[in-house]
């Protein structure tokens, strides 16, 4: 067996990275001539090195386009080469934690212990009417395996481009109703499972966060998964939350796990303050009878959770099917402040807005948090 480096390429040109759904050569990615060198002495194994340049040192295609690449050389070259594969990256080092994101003022969690409460949609709605009333506003979608952001602003197809910053190559988030906006489904096939282990999915989280051009923001709303997770640990590891909005349905069984993702910020370790609760589907009131209440879900029982717990009760959204229509039509009910849904969100953010006033003049900042 004879080796030579145009094998090598050869075989590289066979690996697709999935950040440009290009080959490994057509990226631009092996920054070197592959260097082989043959056994000195017999039964020694041929011996390669490439190196392949990443845009990050965060990419979350990293791991896997290294092992696809040494995969792919012994495969079209011979089994026993002893491949070695160094990575080098494009980028510059990132700012630290704390100054990742200097230009945001207030940083808000939109959590829910459980899933199916209408967490995104609340988000959605929260960060739009936050828009209306004139904040700068950003939304990141921090459901990295069901991401629903892309869909709820009608910009599936939408791809972030990237522009050159202070020598860092930063993704640029996609602009609509007056709200920055990035989520992992601008990056992944809608009709296909990400199927990422937790490495992969924290990764690819901190890098929408730290290599995206935010700018100067107000309000930045994280949309988070439901329950508590390790994407919900490396937010708290990666950015200091100014408070926590919990959303809920009245239901008993939303109830108690609101009151863990209540639990979770609350620990001695998290210590991220509660801003108030949000009663989602608080009431059912058909089309035909704007005045008709019927409580499908219990009644008032996140009213109750948020006397029980000591925090404000920022608003009662009530089961409205135009709601849920707006939301696949992608526009959301906060565009139109004309309609009882779309005032009971502005109503929202004001009281948002109001309550982090209210924290920022009584409590210290909140800083990331320090666990493993």
């Amino acid at each position: 067996m004879t080796l030579y480096p145009q094998l090598i390429m050869d075989a590289l040109a066979t690996v697709t990275y999935a950040g440009t759904k290009k080959s490994l050569v057509e990226s631009g990615m092996v920054s070197d001539t592959p260097s082989v060198a043959a056994p000195q002495t017999e039964g020694e194994p041929w011996k390669v090195k490439v190196v392949l340049e990443f845009p990050r040192d965060t990419d979350p295609f990293l791991r896997s386009t290294v092992k696809a690449a040494e995969a792919a050389i012994k495969y079209h070259c011979g089994k026993d080469i002893d491949v070695e594969i160094v990575t080098e990256f494009k980028s510059a080092p990132r700012p630290q934690t704390e100054d990742l994101l200097p230009g945001v003022k207030n940083i808000i969690a939109v959590s829910s212990g459980k899933g199916g409460v209408g967490k995104s949609t609340v988000s959605a709605n929260l960060a739009i009417a936050l828009a209306r009333l004139g904040y700068k506003v950003g939304l990141l979608d921090t459901d990295i395996f069901g991401p629903s952001m892309p869909k709820m602003f009608d910009v599936e197809d939408e791809r972030p481009y990237a522009v050159k910053k202070d020598g860092r190559d930063l993704i640029c988030p996609i602009e609509k109703y007056g709200v920055k906006l990035l989520s992992i489904g601008f990056f992944v096939s809608p009709t296909t499972a990400t199927l990422w282990r937790g490495g992969m999915a924290t990764s690819a989280l901190k890098q929408l966060i730290a290599d995206a051009d935010w700018g100067e923001l107000d309000y930045f709303i994280l949309d988070t998964p439901p329950g508590t997770s390790d994407i919900h640990l490396t937010l708290l590891q990666t950015l200091p939350i100014t408070g926590a909005v919990i959303v809920s349905t009245p239901q008993q069984v939303a109830l108690a796990d609101a009151r863990k993702g209540i639990d979770m910020y609350r620990n001695e370790k998290v210590n991220v303050p509660i801003l108030g609760l949000i009663e989602n589907m608080a009431w059912f009131t058909p089309a035909e009878l704007p005045e008709n209440r019927y409580y499908i879900f219990g009644r008032e029982g996140c009213k109750q959770l948020a006397q029980e717990m000591n925090v404000p009760l920022l608003a009662q959204i009530p089961l409205v099917q135009s709601i849920c229509d707006s939301g696949d039509a992608g526009t959301p009910a906060a565009l139109s402040s004309d309609t009882a849904t779309g005032l009971a969100f502005i109503n929202l953010a004001q009281a948002v807005v109001t309550v982090v006033n209210r924290r920022n003049k009584e409590q210290p900042p909140t800083h990331i948090v320090g666990m493993k």
